[in-house]
C-alpha cells in the first residue's frame, strides 16, 4: 500500500506541475518545506561519504572502495536516528544492502528515465512519515569505479567485494542513483 501511495503521490506532484489539479490528499502535500528541510538534514551525511571517499581516494583505489563498503553503511548509521533514517540506493545496485525501498522505486525510474527529473522530492509515506531524496549524478572522479572502462585490477576488487555488482558503466553526469532520508510528519 505505500508502494502505491508513494507512486500515487508521484503522479500526482507531476500532474500538478503540469496544470492538472487532484482533490487527493497526495495532491494537497505541499512539497516545499520538506525540500527545505530534507536538503539541511541530509547534509551531514553527504559531506561525511564525501569525506571518507576522498580521503580513501587520496590513498588509493583500494581504500576508495573499502570506504563505499565499510565506512558507508555506519556514516549512514551514524547520521540516522530513532526518528530519521537515511541512505542511498540505485536502480543499478553494487550493494544489496542498498536496495531501494517500495516506495523509492518510481522516483528512482522517474530520475532513470527522463533527463528533466533533476531536483530533490518530497512525497508522503503514510504512517506520519515523509520521504526525501537527492538524485546522485556520477562526477569524474566516481568513473574509477563506475564508469563504462574499468582497470582490470579495480574490477577484479570489486568483484571480491560485490560478486553481483551492476553500478559500472556510468558516463560523466550521468544519473547514478539517489540519496533518501526518510522524516517524522507530525
Amino acid at each position: 500500500m505505500k508502494f502505491y501511495s508513494a507512486a500515487v503521490a508521484v503522479i500526482a506532484v507531476s500532474l500538478g506541475a503540469s496544470g492538472c489539479r487532484s482533490t487527493s490528499p497526495e495532491a494537497q502535500f505541499d512539497e516545499a518545506p520538506w525540500l527545505e528541510r530534507g536538503k539541511t538534514e541530509l547534509m551531514p551525511f553527504k559531506k561525511g561519504l564525501m569525506g571518507a571517499l576522498k580521503e580513501g581516494l587520496a590513498t588509493g583505489t583500494d581504500e576508495a572502495i573499502a570506504a563505499c563498503q565499510l565506512q558507508a553503511p555506519k556514516i549512514a548509521a551514524d547520521a540516522s536516528s530513532e526518528a530519521v533514517a537515511v541512505g542511498r540506493t540505485s536502480h543499478k545496485l553494487r550493494n544489496p544492502g542498498n536496495a531501494p525501498k517500495d516506495w523509492m522505486v518510481p522516483l528512482l525510474k522517474a530520475y532513470a528515465g527522463n533527463h528533466s527529473v533533476a531536483g530533490p522530492r518530497a512525497v508522503p509515506l503514510g504512517d506520519h512519515k515523509v520521504g526525501y531524496v537527492e538524485p546522485i549524478y556520477l562526477k569524474p572522479m566516481c568513473l574509477t569505479c563506475h564508469g563504462e572502462t574499468i582497470a582490470p585490477s579495480v574490477a577484479s576488487r570489486l568483484a571480491k567485494s560485490y560478486p553481483a555488482d551492476r553500478a559500472t558503466g556510468f558516463k560523466d553526469g550521468e544519473f547514478r542513483g539517489m540519496f533518501w532520508m526518510t522524516l517524522p510528519n507530525p
